[in-house]
């Protein structure tokens, strides 16, 4: 259905792609990538559409994130490239048009902006009810839930005159507003993007419409389980506070934090979080990164070029790609897998006991102790003084020890 409904704007999103190359003159208007009269004019024409169908699949196009738009140009966004092998791609996209169905849909004028405002706010709960009545709903019943919930959200504002009131005021314009045509826009904008159906006084979700209520009931209650209490907090303070869950109530807490966010902006702040000094918040930003899974590909690629995350990376493409985790870091050269024994034995010098570095040292590729010893000199990494430092007082072998503080005295002298 998500692919059958967005067909049409895929279409004009493939078609911009291929003929209006980066630098063209003409092919937005605006500053915010409307297509131009001329545009429009030409994708008409080789499409066999109208204007007017074209304008609207491509407003479509971008409400889904199929064309993102960048200052005063537009890019195809990754849903688009991944539309053919990425289900969960074509589903995001869906997902964002339903959000979007009040842009989707223009109000009818002549309505108060407040009362808009306010039905778009009451429309969640009018789609909750829908989703649980698992049928068709009289028109009337919904007019009424509307009612009630516009009721609450401007008791919930305080609206209550405090102080004398010797004369009644008139109502304001946004509490006269009749709700009934507000209802019936909302309904229409719904059905438009494919969420429910509206015929004979009734209103009924679609399968679609169902399941994208569904999966945001449970995001909220996801949300509202958080274990730790984290999901108001920043990612890296997030972060730290999984630092000492077990796995699996981590992976809760990761989840409960990205469904009260954007999925853009969550990811974004994982990665700034994983780019700071802490190496243990690093490999925790990755950790919270797969619970993303599909969305975070396009920025997880974007950081390769970056040596401290390029290990991270790596293994999480390689593991989203269908390895099994065991063998992941394979795909790790043997520099880039020194560099992340480097840094994972950071996180346990820094937040970890004495027995796990010793027995970090026993994960490392190399085969003898001085040939790590050789080769993490050689990788450069910043923490590498410290780590062998930590190590050497950490180890129960006094000959080893003795090896391992030679070698973090060489590395800090610069000597060999």
């Amino acid at each position: 259905m998500a692919r059958s409904g967005l067909a049409g704007a895929v279409r004009v999103a493939r078609w911009a792609d291929a003929t209006l190359g980066p630098g063209r003159a003409g092919a937005t208007s605006d500053g915010k990538a409307t297509l131009s009269d001329a545009t429009a004019e030409r994708a008409a024409r080789e499409l066999g559409l109208t204007v007017a169908q074209v304008r609207a699949e491509w407003d479509t196009a971008r409400l889904a994130g199929l064309v993102e738009v960048h200052g005063d140009s537009a890019r195809p966004g990754w849903r688009l490239r991944a539309w053919d092998r990425d289900d969960s791609a074509v589903l995001r996209g869906w997902v964002a048009l339903f959000d979007a169905w009040s842009l989707a849909h223009p109000e009818p004028a002549g309505h108060e902006p407040a009362a808009v405002a306010e039905v778009v706010s009451a429309m969640p709960q009018v789609l909750s009810f829908l989703q649980l009545s698992a049928g068709p709903v009289p028109l009337a019943q919904l007019l009424d839930l509307l009612q009630q919930r516009v009721t609450e959200l401007r008791t919930e504002r305080c609206e209550v005159p405090y102080g004398p009131r010797p004369e009644p005021e008139a109502p304001a314009a946004a509490e006269d507003a009749p709700l009934a045509p507000l209802l019936d826009w909302a309904l229409h904008a719904l059905a438009s993007v494919g969420a429910l159906t509206c015929g004979d006084g009734q209103a009924t979700l679609t399968p679609l419409g169902s399941w994208a209520v569904w999966v945001k009931l449970e995001q909220i209650c996801v949300a509202a389980q958080s274990p730790a209490g984290n999901i108001e907090q920043a990612a890296e303070d997030m972060l730290r506070g999984c630092a000492q869950l077990r796995p699996n109530a981590a992976r809760a807490e990761y989840r409960a934090w990205l469904a009260a966010r954007p999925v853009g902006s969550a990811v974004a702040e994982l990665l700034a979080a994983a780019r700071g000094d802490d190496a243990l918040l690093r490999g925790l930003a990755f950790e919270a990164l797969r619970v993303v899974g599909a969305p975070a590909e396009p920025d997880v690629r974007a950081v390769l070029d970056e040596p401290t995350l390029r290990p991270y990376a790596l293994l999480w493409l390689a593991e989203h790609d269908g390895a099994d985790p065991e063998d992941a870091h394979e795909v790790l050269t043997r520099e880039e897998a020194t560099w992340l024994w480097v840094d994972t034995a950071a996180a346990v010098a820094d937040h970890g006991e004495a027995p796990m570095l010793v027995r970090h040292l026993e994960s490392a590729v190399q085969p003898t102790v001085p040939a790590l010893l050789d080769e993490v000199r050689a990788v450069g990494h910043p923490r590498t003084v410290q780590v062998l430092v930590a190590l050497a007082a950490a180890h129960p072998d006094p000959a080893l020890a003795k090896a391992v503080r030679r070698a973090a005295f060489q590395v800090h002298t610069g000597g060999s």
